[in-house]
């Protein structure tokens, strides 16, 4: 009897102490299976309509994108608190003459992308088809312990496609 008090009570010491180590908190989020298209500033002006194909695993995907205007992010700073340590922080967002769409793909893994684009100038002619093959970006922004995240992104102008 005396053993497995002993044994219940160096359980239930192992569980507390085990209960006591630090977590990591994940967010409960996951970055959308997309391929970002951005058209640059000095190149909006040509752009009418953008199809894009992006295969990617034996699977490819192809759309026309709708095409919004971009923005960038603008720092409103820090102020600081009574007892110095930082307020909570700010930002907005600016338009930055680019347009951008997105095309959903089914799943996105860290295999290389051949993506391709085409669509209409202003003018509704045809605008050179630009193929690009890059490799998605893989990240860890809360940590190895809470996955990766990894993301697809190309940037349209008047040169061709180029990764971002």
């Amino acid at each position: 009897m005396r053993t497995l008090a002993t044994l219940v009570g160096l359980g239930c010491t192992a569980l507390l102490a085990t209960g006591c180590q630090p977590q990591a908190v994940c967010p409960a989020i996951a970055p959308a299976p997309v391929v970002a298209l951005t058209v640059a500033r000095e190149y909006t002006e040509s752009v009418k309509t953008l199809r894009l194909k992006a295969c990617q695993d034996g699977r490819c995907t192809e759309a026309d994108l709708e095409l919004y205007p971009g923005s960038t992010t603008v720092d409103q700073g820090c102020e600081p608190g009574p007892d110095g340590n930082d307020r909570p922080c700010s930002a907005t967002s600016s338009p930055d003459g680019t347009l951008t769409g997105m095309l959903m793909l089914e799943r996105l893994t860290e295999s290389p992308i051949e993506a391709s684009v085409g669509g209409t100038d202003t003018s509704g002619l045809p605008l050179p088809v630009r193929t690009l093959t890059f490799t998605p970006r893989v990240a860890y922004p809360y940590g190895e312990q809470c996955g990766r995240f990894i993301s697809a992104g190309v940037l349209l102008d008047a040169d061709g496609l180029r990764a971002v």
